[in-house]
């Protein structure tokens, strides 16, 4: 849109400008009292093209809007396609999309009849004023002659042709107006402040092993209420602290604080000291390691997503990190070995096959913090013992804060937490919260009952 708007102006806007420009100069040199008569017409041309251009705009949002939906629509029935065929919605999908379809175009003949609408307007008024000016040339005005007739066919002239630029240019202005919406709308996005920014002269926490601690840390998103309350809360250099509990309790906002995707309400988030807010992003991302249980992979080769983890990485050392991630015998059995392309977020891979990837890529990062995110929530038995081996080996000497449900994950953890509506309500070894007999005990035995 932004190069539809630079076309319009260059090629067309300020030429037809110039000219109309040009000629009303020269009208009103030949003729100044009929210049005047005929000029009456330009606030009413532009009154009009006014409501035209608010018109436009309405209709373009709209339109900004039925595209999305359209968008929105085949994004949904892409990506859930299996939903789709299982529960026999194509019909719902395809009347959403039918309609999102018909409503765009609905708004796009508005925009045609809005840009036509500016030549019959154009015409009355230059007829109106045409119709003036030979009414005025027969008669003289306040004892003023109408002008020779070398001036009169002069000025007559110049009116005529000044007609079709002035005509062009309030056509443009609609074309103007529908492709500037577009272009507000991104430099809108551009132009909004970012929501976490570094700070002036930020440190660097260094890549050494790590001590993390949250003190009196309070945190509520913007659209709810509080998650976490006043929540203080140790991670051990080299140990693996475990948060487990029930939906909702707060275990995935800890990860987000400590990866600084938020900053806490109040209390703070500090790394060997530091408090994160002060720390540089570039140190701060070097520092942590990320598994999540939505595992993301880019649509490239397993070479090259392992390689982003840290692309001066040899070959070596991700075969490397591929074997510790259980990893490495699956790929050898791909066409390509490691330079198979592996699709859109690893279509091609299966679940336990793209989370021994991941896992892959955290080892190659060799980040003093490792985050764990439902590391193995999706996965079968067989393909969770695989990843659980890998987990066990990444996690030696590094600090680890383990997000889990299944507590067959967590059971080597030096520290276990458990949250629930946003405060610890339990801490310690699995040894010791099994004998306090308390809510983690409920848990534990509702998972491991009869074995």
């Amino acid at each position: 849109m932004s190069r539809a708007v630079i076309d319009t102006l260059v090629t067309g806007y300020v030429r037809d400008a110039l000219t109309l420009a040009a000629l009303i100069g020269l009208m009103v040199y030949q003729q100044p009292l009929l210049s005047t008569v005929c000029l009456i017409v330009g606030p009413a041309s532009l009154w009009l093209v006014q409501k035209i251009l608010a018109r436009v705009r309405q209709v373009m949002q709209q339109e900004m809007a039925g595209l999305t939906e359209i968008i929105k629509v085949v994004q949904e029935t892409s990506i859930g396609v299996r939903v789709i065929k299982a529960f026999g919605l194509e019909r719902i999908m395809s009347s959403r999309m039918e309609k999102a379809v018909r409503q765009v175009e609905h708004r796009a003949n508005k925009m045609i009849r809005l840009e036509a609408a500016t030549t019959p307007i154009m015409d009355t008024l230059v007829g109106l004023a045409i119709g003036g000016v030979v009414l005025m040339s027969t008669v003289t005005i306040f004892g003023h002659s109408a002008g020779t007739p070398g001036q009169l066919i002069s000025f007559v002239t110049a009116f005529l042709m000044a007609y079709e630029p002035a005509k062009r240019l309030s056509k443009m202005a609609v074309s103007l107006e529908a492709n500037m919406y577009g272009v507000r709308l991104m430099f809108d996005l551009l132009d909004a402040p970012p929501t976490m920014v570094e700070v002036t002269d930020p440190v660097d926490i260094g890549t050494g092993a790590a001590s993390i601690r949250m003190q009196d840390v309070e945190f509520a998103y913007a659209t709810g209420g509080p998650v976490l309350s006043g929540i203080t809360l140790d991670f051990p250099k080299g140990r693996t602290t475990a948060l487990v509990g029930p939906s909702g309790g707060g275990k995935s906002t800890i990860l987000n604080l400590l990866l600084r995707l938020y900053d806490p309400t109040l209390g703070s988030v500090s790394i060997n000291g530091h408090d994160i807010k002060g720390a540089s992003y570039a140190s701060l991302r070097k520092a942590i390691a990320f598994v999540g249980q939505d595992t993301f992979l880019f649509s490239q080769t397993i070479l090259q997503n392992l390689r982003l983890a840290r692309p001066d990485a040899t070959d070596a050392e991700i075969l490397e990190a591929a074997k510790m991630a259980n990893a490495d015998e699956f790929i050898q059995k791909l066409p390509q070995s490691y330079d198979t392309q592996i699709g859109e977020n690893g279509v091609f891979l299966s679940g336990g096959q793209r989370q021994r990837l991941a896992i892959a890529r955290a080892v190659l990062r060799k980040a003093p913090i490792l985050l764990l995110d439902e590391a193995t929530s999706a996965l079968d038995s067989h393909s969770e013992k695989l990843v659980r081996g890998a987990l066990e080996r990444l996690t030696k000497g590094v600090t680890t804060v383990v997000v889990a449900h299944r507590l067959s994950t967590i059971l080597k953890a030096d520290q276990i937490c458990y949250l629930e509506a946003g405060q610890v309500v339990e801490r310690g070894t699995l040894a010791e919260l099994l004998s306090a007999n308390g809510k983690f005990k409920a848990l534990y035995d509702s998972q491991f009952a009869g074995t």
